[in-house]
């Protein structure tokens, strides 16, 4: 005890404001469940590591730690009890919600404090308990029990419960609701209840428009209705949107429930209908005088769930064979984060990916180059150290499950569960979507992630290869200019993936592979989906196109069309493709294709790659050849009344340029139709601009000496930089100086990394081979848009395909080719 009394003073009280990490390490996934030694924490900096690690780069030469380990016990259910906790609604984590684990098994706890060396050895270590604590030092105790009470890192980042809770909406459609006078009474017998198409008699609804009686919309694993009513809604011009579900009608007092639905494309969900009662009136349906005969829609899909019990993976219906081991590491759903799962999962199935941040299968764990010199307190905030933690996890199969526990239906142990809660949290804390719990777009995940790697390689170490420059290509553009016919070529920035859009005009209806006995079963009237071809998307990213409105500077800055035709410049190691499954409806809302894709595993895009210049074309001089033109003068009340509305000022710029230099009507009109290009907030080029203060830096010097003089407390660096982050509008420029005042000169070398990395990327010689490439993985998307929904990953292991959906890993029957929204891509080097 006195070894410990020496290091009291080293004890510090946890806050409720404080890092705490005592679930897992902070440089690997072992967590007190791992092993008999458990997690230690510092109980100076609160930060846990197993011991290996926990004097990782720092200089002390022993600590003061206390040990947590624990121990998961099934909890004894009482008999007679089961059927009481049977799940009544969609629910995880709360009252009538299915089980959690903590809900089914109790967890051990023991904790002892101990004084380590630097060198590993443990000089004492005593058991901790309220009946030992007595014997502590006040300052140890007070520590430690700050440290045990604390929610820690994981609560704090994590979700517990989620429920699918929202607000049924009234329908817009049910006061004024058309009735079809057409004599249709239902009877108020049950039996005689049948959809009018199939002659289904249960999950039947009725149109509450028109009386008509159909089979409900199929669910989510095939199972289901027959689809009757929404035909019948579509059959009849969408004219009819509001359906019951019969046999959910029942009174509670003077309380009329069930379960109501619009079909209507603005609405398409559950609804309230006020009037519900008298609507059925008119179809001589009394709702007082009906009770529950059927499962509402919720009960269903909480039936549906419980008998999956989430942990069977299907594909048309087949249960599949689980799998675990190296590179078969299944990773928890934190809440709507399977969109980072999917994308991570792919990422560390690339052999350059595991080389640079994972390990060999069963390899070392404890040891990365990206690990020395991080600290402990430092390296839950270090993202290359977090990316090589997972990485590791989930390449070496440190945690991943025992092969004999594969089939159990007990929840896994905490042992083997990763949640990637420090990846997540690190890599999305600065992004105003990725930092929540909601669902994303893995496409845009891919890239911000690539782009937070990128910076964060560059800032450890400028001459290491960056991982997005294993998926970057360039496109060359040539462009023939319709007035002279003069060629000049293009190239774009780089880019990491392959963006293709679904022509769905060229969309055909493919003869059913079905055998002849399914073919009979096969509805007359069922959706066929249509299917493009891969073929019809390259054509269409590969043919020519029309840009009606191009500037070319060799005829005096003149609007001539352009034909366009784009190539590769480079073929990347790995090429990722994006289907653009998703369009905007005619109500500014994401709407989904319904489109199947024939997508080779093997792609030979060598057709397509840029040849550059070619003998006897005509090409447009290089602009600094060309004759200067004259540019129109810019007025600036224009320019001011322009970036008083939030423009930036080099985009109002070229507006002003583009109409003549003082109509702002017309200025803006260009604005909106060109925000999004490319260049829109880029610097004029040298002699593109008239003398407003143009510079290297695309910062008009006198309004960078204007906020100088009229703040009087900033620099002339540091309003550059917040002008540079505003796109030259000086009071959003301001506005940025005061909301940083508390940490600007991190903020300012921040922006300055960033522009470091993009110069340092924009010069980096990107990778280039044959253009043959192989399928190597692909991430599918169920639901509306991507921004709800679920996301899977397919990776090819060994010839076969593995689906990963989330912590579930098992061989694939049908792996969903047609249907996947980013398809990866391995170059074939011979």
């Amino acid at each position: 005890m006195d070894t410990i009394q020496e290091l009291a003073s080293n004890c510090r009280v946890a806050t409720p404001s404080n890092t705490v990490l005592h679930s897992e390490c902070a440089y690997t996934f072992h967590s007190p469940y791992s092993s008999q030694k458990g997690l230690i924490v510092n109980l100076n900096t609160f930060i846990g590591t197993i011991e290996p690690l926990a004097f990782n780069n720092v200089s002390e030469e022993k600590g003061i730690f206390l040990r947590i380990i624990k121990k998961r016990v099934e909890k004894k259910v009482e008999e007679g009890k089961e059927e009481e906790n049977k799940p009544t609604k969609l629910a995880i984590g709360v009252d009538g919600g299915f089980a959690t684990d903590d809900d089914k098994y109790e967890t051990i706890s023991t904790y002892s404090v101990l004084v380590m060396e630097k060198s590993g050895k443990v000089l004492v270590e005593e058991p901790y308990d309220e009946t030992t604590k007595e014997k502590f030092p006040e300052a140890v105790v007070k520590s430690v029990e700050s440290v045990i009470n604390h929610v820690g890192l994981a609560i704090q980042q994590d979700l517990k419960a989620w429920e699918n809770d929202e607000e049924v909406p009234v329908s817009k459609y049910a006061a004024d609701l058309p009735f079809v006078d057409n004599g249709i009474s239902i009877s108020p017998d049950p039996k005689a209840w049948k959809c009018e198409k199939s002659g289904d008699t249960e999950n039947l609804w009725l149109n509450l428009s028109d009386g008509f009686i159909g089979g409900g919309r199929k669910n989510w694993d095939g199972s289901g209705g027959s689809n009757g009513a929404l035909d019948h809604f579509e059959e009849t011009g969408e004219k009819y949107p509001l359906v019951v579900k019969l046999g959910t009608i029942t009174a509670e007092g003077s309380t009329i429930h069930a379960d109501c639905y619009s079909y209507a494309k603005d609405e398409d969900g559950p609804v309230k209908i006020p009037n519900l009662t008298e609507m059925l009136m008119k179809r001589g349906i009394n709702a007082a005088s009906l009770q529950k005969t059927e499962k509402s829609t919720a009960e269903l899909e909480v039936e549906l769930n419980a008998n999956y019990a989430f942990d069977a993976i299907t594909e048309s219906g087949s249960k599949l064979i689980s799998v675990t081991g190296p590179e078969l590491q299944g990773l928890q759903n934190l809440g709507n984060s399977c969109y980072l799962n999917s994308i991570v999962q792919c990422l560390a199935s690339l052999p350059d990916v595991k080389a640079k941040y994972g390990t060999v299968p069963e390899g070392d764990i404890t040891s990365h180059k990206f690990f020395s010199g991080v600290t402990p307190r430092n390296a839950p905030n270090e993202l290359l150290v977090q990316t090589a933690r997972l990485m590791s996890a989930l390449s070496s199969g440190a945690f991943s499950l025992p092969k004999d526990q594969l089939d159990s239906t007990a929840p896994a142990d905490p042992k083997y569960r990763l949640a990637p809660r420090m990846f997540k949290h690190l890599i999305g804390k600065d992004h105003v979507d990725f930092k929540t719990g909601q669902q994303q777009d893995a496409a845009q995940f891919l890239q911000y992630m690539l782009e937070q790697l990128d910076r964060a390689e560059m800032k450890h170490d400028r001459n290491m290869q960056k991982t997005s420059q294993l998926f970057s290509f360039q496109n060359e553009s040539r462009l023939r200019c319709s007035s002279d016919n003069k060629i000049k070529y293009k190239d774009s920035a780089p880019e990491t993936i392959w963006s293709l859009r679904v022509p769905m005009e060229r969309a055909v209806v493919l003869p059913s592979p079905a055998e002849p006995e399914q073919k009979k079963l096969k509805q007359e009237d069922e959706k066929v989906v249509p299917t493009v071809t891969f073929d019809a998307c390259l054509d269409g990213w590969a043919s020519d196109a029309i840009v009606d409105d191009y500037r070319w500077p060799h005829l005096g800055n003149s609007i001539a069309a352009a034909t366009e035709k784009t190539r590769f410049k480079n073929f990347p190691k790995y090429l990722w493709v994006q289907i653009q499954r998703y369009t905007l409806g005619a109500d500014w809302q994401p709407v989904k294709l319904e489109v199947n894709l024939d997508i080779p595993e093997e792609l030979d895009l060598s057709a397509y790659k840029a040849k550059g210049p070619q003998e006897g074309e005509d090409l447009v001089p290089e602009e600094s050849d060309a004759p200067a033109a004259a540019q129109p003068e810019i007025s600036e009340m224009a320019l001011g009344q322009l970036m008083d509305m939030g423009f930036g000022m080099n985009g109002c710029k070229r507006a002003l340029i583009a109409v003549g230099g003082s109509d702002t009507e017309a200025a803006m009109n260009w604005i909106f139709e060109h925000n999004m290009d490319a260049d829109f907030n880029d610097p004029l080029p040298e002699g593109g601009a008239p003398a407003a203060g143009g510079a290297s830096d695309g910062v008009d010097s006198a309004v960078a000496q204007s906020l100088v003089d009229s703040l009087g407390c900033f620099t002339m660096d540091q309003v550059k930089v917040a002008l540079m982050e505003t796109n030259g509008a000086a009071d959003r420029a301001a506005d940025w100086l005061f909301s940083h005042m508390d940490n600007l000169d991190g903020a300012i070398a921040s922006i300055q990394d960033k522009k470091a990395a993009a110069d340092s990327a924009s010069n980096v010689e990107l990778d280039d081979g044959p253009g043959k490439y192989k399928m190597v993985g692909m991430v599918s998307h169920i639901g509306k848009n991507t921004g709800s929904g679920h996301y899977v990953a397919h990776i090819k292991r060994d010839g076969k395909w593995v689906i990963f959906n989330d912590e579930k890993v098992a061989l694939s029957e049908n792996p969903p080719l047609p249907h996947a929204y980013l398809y990866l891509y391995e170059r074939l080097e011979s």
